[in-house]
Parts: C-alpha cells; sequence; structure tokens
C-alpha cells in the first residue's frame, strides 16, 4: 500500500525516565525541551517519584517488563531516530532498557541519574547493572562531576581529573562515541562554568587507546535558585540538536547556549519553596518577543 502520508516517517526522539510530580526534571523537563526546540518526543516512564523543589522524598520503579513494552510499542510504531535515556530505576529495569534496545541503531544519549541533586539515590543496585545493560548501548554520556565519579570510580575535582574519568570511560562501551562532562557541580563558588565535550576519534590500532578530540565551552555562571532539572534539560537539549543538525560539535554549542539562556530567563521567578525549576515556557515567550524585533 502507498504511504499517502508524506510526513509519516517524521524522525522523533524517545526520552526513557522517571515522572516528577513537581513538573521541573524528569520525563516532564524532557517533553518541554523537546517541545520548545522543535522535536516531537515520546516517552516511555521508568519510575514515578514523590518529589517537589524541596527535593524527593521517594520514588516507585515500575515493573520491567512494563517498561520493555512502552519502550518497544514505541519503536514499533514512531521513527524514532534517537533516545534520550535518563532514570533507569533499577538492575531489573536497566536490563529491560537494554533488551528493549537490543538492534537500535540510533543515537542513544544518556544522562546518568544515578542520585537526586539532594544526595537522594535513584538505583538501589549501583553501577554495575547500568554499565552492562544501558551504557553498552550508549553513543553520549552527558554526567555532571558527581555521576562522573561514581561511573569511573575516581575522584574529580579538577578539569585533569574529570578528563582522565572521562577517558576511561571509553573502555566499558564499544558504541560509545562521545563523554559530554557538565562542568557545573565542579568549583561551585567560581564565577565561570566550562563544559566539554570529549569525542572518539576515527578507529585507533587494535590494542592501543583511541585518540581523543576534547572541545571546551567557558560561560558565566549564572547563579539562580532555579536549576531544578538542569540535567535532565541539558541532555534533552543536546539530543534534540544533535537530532536537527546531526553535528554534535555543534549540538554542544547550541545546548550550551540554550542553557544559558534558559538559566538567565528562569532566575527572577519563584515557583515553589526550594530549587524552582527552569521555566522553558518562558523561553518561547522570549523567542517570539524577539522574532517579532528582528527586521
Amino acid at each position: 500500500m502507498t504511504d499517502t502520508h508524506p510526513q509519516h516517517n517524521r524522525p522523533v526522539a524517545l526520552s526513557i525516565a522517571g515522572s516528577d510530580p513537581s513538573g521541573g526534571a524528569g520525563i516532564q523537563a524532557d517533553i518541554k525541551t523537546f517541545t520548545v526546540i522543535g522535536v516531537y518526543c515520546g516517552a516511555a516512564i521508568t519510575a514515578l517519584t514523590s518529589q517537589n523543589t524541596l527535593g524527593v522524598s521517594s520514588y516507585l520503579p515500575l515493573p520491567a517488563p512494563f517498561v520493555k513494552k512502552q519502550i518497544q510499542d514505541v519503536l514499533d510504531d514512531l521513527n524514532v531516530t534517537h533516545i534520550k535515556i535518563g532514570m533507569v530505576g533499577n538492575q531489573e529495569i536497566a536490563r529491560a532498557i537494554g533488551e528493549a534496545l537490543e538492534g537500535f541503531a540510533g543515537e542513544v544519549i544518556y544522562d546518568p541519574v544515578i542520585k537526586s541533586s539532594g544526595g537522594v539515590s535513584l538505583f538501589a543496585a549501583g553501577s554495575t547493572a547500568i554499565t552492562e545493560h544501558v551504557i553498552s548501548r550508549t553513543t553520549v554520556l552527558t554526567p555532571n562531576i558527581a555521576e562522573l565519579e561514581i561511573i569511573s570510580g575516581r575522584t574529580c575535582g579538577t578539569e585533569d581529573s574529570a578528563l582522565a574519568a572521562a577517558r576511561d570511560l571509553f573502555a566499558l562501551s564499544a558504541r560509545l562515541k562521545a563523554v559530554c562532562v557538565k562542568g557545573g557541580h565542579m568549583n561551585v563558588q567560581a564565577k565561570t562554568i566550562t563544559d566539554f565535550l570529549v569525542q572518539k576519534t576515527p578507529a585507533a590500532p587494535e590494542g592501543e587507546e583511541p585518540d581523543l578530540q576534547i572541545s571546551r565551552i567557558d560561560h558565566p555562571r549564572i547563579f539562580s535558585r532555579n536549576t531544578h532539572g538542569t540535567g535532565c534539560t541539558f541532555a534533552s537539549a543536546l539530543t534534540a540538536y544533535l537530532m536537527k543538525t546531526g553535528d554534535l560539535n555543534q549540538a554542544f554549542r547550541s545546548t550550551c547556549a540554550f542553557m544559558d539562556s534558559l538559566l538567565a530567563g528562569s532566575t527572577a521567578y519563584v515557583i515553589g519553596h526550594g530549587i524552582g525549576p527552569l521555566l522553558h515556557h518562558d523561553f518561547i515567550r522570549a523567542k517570539d518577543e524577539t522574532d517579532r524585533t528582528l527586521p
């Protein structure tokens, strides 16, 4: 049968992550991010959380077979080319995600949400299952400094140690081609943040470590109470811009600029009594106002 809908196979993204009832992080932040950047996004939920701007009080992982079924149903129907993974939840769900992505040839961007920003563990079984079932499918990792330390087993108090830890991660997966190290949690009083994109260059001879290309972006730290969901938003933005450009370097630059704009535009608002969320919807309004002023 001839397909009479030329847009039927339009590329889409899939977010696999936990749910945040306060709307600032997780699936909710992912969908908002993809939407404001202009990418259609499906969503498979791994866990329900009980949280607000004051922190995570508890979470409930969904049955692993149900998580796997959500992913499979979306992949069976939609033209998913890019997948963003956030909170996994437990060992069984990690295995289910790995099984569901068996044979998936597209990009998999993994934001390793192992602990909440308040220090609550969001993966009870540790990182072994994460490495075996999720990182093994990943093409781009986006850890913050704390997550980088957990996965690599290194202390990352300096740029050099963080980059050494990022280099170590390439040994975890043959599919991994880039690690984006978010520097916001390094030297938190510094007025400048440095984010790194560490990429594996074309294959080195067997038995030799791959050459790495390191790009960095230095930008002023925006001091704000509204930073809830920044990690989820960053990884989703990187995924969306990678979909739109097909160029990881350009996606990295666009993501850093997007985050700076979103953080700056969210600073003046108060939502909740703790660490407030980013205001993705206000990014759309600000962009519309800018567009109207252009000649």
